[in-house]
């Protein structure tokens, strides 16, 4: 198989300890292939192109190449790539295995003959089934464009039906087959759930909208095997993770912890899934621009990371995951604002509580005027502003967080900005940097009466849906 992979490769080794004893064998003869390089890589959770060197060799005169260990190997869907970083064909190993395989170029993958191994020709007839499969399609596709009236297009869409269930029929088919195969893992792992379509009605006639969402989500992971380790060797998990945490739990902190500690439960029996869930709703609670991931940051960094369960780490990188969950704590959503006092940008003697500003809400900005997305931010919130915000009781405490004092009354004047409270913090005596999170500007939080955050790191766009959300709520908690 011919295919550009890009930013193909991470070469590395990544031990994997523990698991077995006996390492594998692996004799490839690949004629017209000589005196050059070949590697043995494997998946891990993530689809091409990140796959990870395991091993690597020479192909002799004979287009004979060998690959060898006597160290156990976690299992899984592995991979022969050829030095051109084109060429490649995907196996299934296990630890132990002794194979052997002929592969001539023309035709790979399908033209793979294997030796002692079973399971791999079942994967390879499952590949010639998927070839025959995707030709099916792309002749439906263009008999699709084709179509000139309803009654084609519906002929079309059928055979398109019938060729998909063809697909999940097969896969079925072979697990009842095989039911301890590991390529049945594999097919259980790829699974989605059919949702009934005759449930969606109510006893008393009613019909449940949410039926669909509530069955397809509550049986997502029915036939993943969390007890099978060498599932993390393939292209499936992190696929499945992100299409359930990002596509079907809802994005509210108390919803996303109690899935991830489902997850984790479910992940713990096996050692490699258990550290890739950890580290992947870690990653992802930290990247995510949903307002609020920030505290199940937090969350899984007090309860797992800090109790012991980021065996793999090490103390230094411990030590950075800890640093950072602190950094984020005082902040998270649901808080007391910590305190800022500091004083005005105009007058030193004239001290700032941010506590002490009488409002319905505050927004609390920290910008600088040598930032260049500040001189554009914030006009357009001034203008918000004065449109829209002070009516709904909004002041703003600005914080200067870098830049010179004449920078700021400059930018101040251009732009009209008398309305604010200016602070500054010329000695650097405050802490509001730790406090807030403060690596970049601008940033913008927004607390309310009592000072508690309901939102950060806004932006004029989202700020007055955010007060139209939280007033709602607190109309509703009322009625």
């Amino acid at each position: 198989m011919q295919r550009s992979l890009l930013t193909l490769i991470c070469l590395f080794v990544f031990s994997l300890n523990g698991f077995a004893r006996h390492g594998y064998h692996i004799t490839i003869k690949m004629p017209g292939v000589t005196d050059s390089m070949a590697y043995l890589a494997h998946y891990y959770g993530k689809p091409l192109p990140t796959i990870y060197k395991s091993d690597s060799a020479y192909f002799d005169k004979s287009g004979t190449i060998t690959f060898q260990s006597k160290d156990s190997i976690l299992g899984g869907i592995y991979m022969i790539l050829l030095g051109d970083k084109k060429t490649y064909f995907e196996l299934l190993l296990d630890d132990g295995d002794n194979i052997e395989i002929t592969a001539p170029i023309e035709g790979l993958p399908y033209s793979l003959k294997f030796k002692n191994s079973p399971e791999n020709e079942h994967f390879l007839d499952y590949m010639k089934f998927l070839k025959g499969f995707s030709e099916k399609q792309q002749q439906y596709s263009g008999d699709l464009a084709k179509a000139k009236t309803k009654a084609d297009t519906a002929a079309v869409n059928k055979k398109y039906e019938s060729v998909g269930k063809s697909l999940i029929n097969y896969r079925r088919d072979y697990v009842q087959r095989n039911p301890r195969s590991f390529l049945t893992a594999i097919f259980n792992a790829m699974e989605m759930p059919e949702v009934p379509k005759d449930q969606e009605v109510r006893a008393d006639g009613t019909v449940d909208s949410m039926f669909t969402y509530t069955y397809y989500k509550s049986h997502y992971w029915d036939k993943f095997d969390f007890t099978e380790d060498r599932l993390i060797n393939t292209p499936i998990f992190d696929a499945k993770l992100d299409e359930y945490m990002n596509k079907l739990v809802l994005p509210l902190e108390d919803s996303v912890i109690k899935e991830s500690d489902m997850l984790l439960a479910k992940a713990r029996p096996s050692k490699d899934l258990f550290k890739y869930t950890l580290w992947w709703l870690t990653r992802n609670a930290e990247t995510s621009k949903i307002m609020g991931m920030d505290a199940v940051f937090v969350y899984l960094v007090e309860n797992y990371f800090m109790k012991g369960d980021a065996w793999w780490l090490e103390a230094d990188q411990l030590a950075k995951y800890v640093e950072r969950a602190h950094s984020i704590a005082p902040n998270v959503i649901g808080n007391l604002a910590p305190e800022i006092k500091l004083p005005d940008i105009n007058n030193p003697k004239l001290i700032h509580s941010l506590h002490d500003v009488k409002a319905k809400y505050t927004l609390v900005v920290f910008w600088a005027p040598d930032c260049g997305h500040c001189q554009k931010e914030m006009p357009v919130l001034d203008s918000l502003y004065k449109a829209v915000l002070k009516d709904r009781g909004v002041k703003i405490y600005g914080v200067k967080n870098s830049g010179t004092d004449e920078e700021m009354q400059k930018l101040l004047k251009e732009h009209g900005l008398k309305e604010w409270i200016h602070v500054h913090d010329p000695q650097r005596t405050s802490k509001y940097r730790a406090d807030y999170d403060i690596y970049s500007t601008p940033v913008i939080y927004l607390l309310d009466e009592k000072k508690i955050i309901r939102g950060k790191r806004l932006d004029h766009s989202n700020i007055v849906s955010l007060i139209d959300m939280l007033e709602r709520k607190q109309a509703k908690a009322k009625s």
